[in-house]
């Protein structure tokens, strides 16, 4: 019999290592990717980035991933203390609080539209804990990304009914809409929409009425 022979990584074929790649989270994908400039173009092929997720406002300030026509499915979703820092009413906020906020105040608004310009294919967003997010932003995502399916917004305190009245306007292909925890978001907003866009799956959890902070 023939002794086996080890292969190295860079012996496979193109589509072998996107698949292994697609294992990987951000972080090894780019360490992998500084080992030699066959891997580098796996990197920074567009079909590797096709799911994006995120678990605080810093990491899309990161270089370890690439925003491209081939992203289908984005989430941000920042699960911490700091949050509720981000949610009290602007008036309501001390030196040290506004300090916090504004370091970090258009890092997602910034990044989405980013993704406006350069992932026109977004079918499903997800935001969570993202108290800095507008609705003017989220109006620019619906009009430049024509195929969104699901908009899921939690804890997103900025946004108000007119992020409703611009699904109406412009999220024909919506089918799924969440403004969980939205104190912002009205009954009034949600009866529109569930006139307009009767096929669209609405859910509002302790969103209209919500007491602000």
């Amino acid at each position: 019999t023939r002794p086996l022979t080890a292969m190295h990584i860079t012996q496979l074929n193109r589509e072998c290592l996107l698949h292994l790649f697609s294992f990987l989270d951000k972080n090894s994908r780019k360490s992998l990717a500084k080992t030699c400039h066959k891997l580098l173009e796996v990197f920074q092929d567009p079909l590797l980035w096709s799911l994006l997720n995120f678990h605080s406002p810093a990491e899309l300030k990161k270089d370890n991933f690439l925003l491209g026509p081939a992203l289908k499915y984005l989430s941000i979703c920042w699960y911490s203390d700091r949050v509720k820092v981000c949610n009290i009413e602007d008036w309501m906020k001390n030196n040290f609080q506004k300090d916090f906020c504004n370091r970090h105040e258009n890092t997602v608004n910034d990044f989405l539209l980013e993704v406006c310009n350069r992932s026109p294919n977004l079918r499903s967003l997800t935001l969570s804990g993202c108290g800095h997010v507008t609705d003017d932003c989220i109006l620019l995502l619906l009009k430049n990304c024509p195929n969104l399916k699901t908009l899921k917004l939690e804890n997103c305190v900025r946004i108000t009914d007119q992020t409703l009245e611009a699904v109406t306007l412009y999220g024909g292909s919506l089918q799924t809409l969440h403004v969980d925890f939205c104190r912002n978001i009205t009954q009034t907003g949600l009866e529109r929409v569930r006139e307009k866009c009767p096929s669209v799956m609405l859910r509002a959890e302790r969103s209209a009425n919500m007491i602000p902070d």
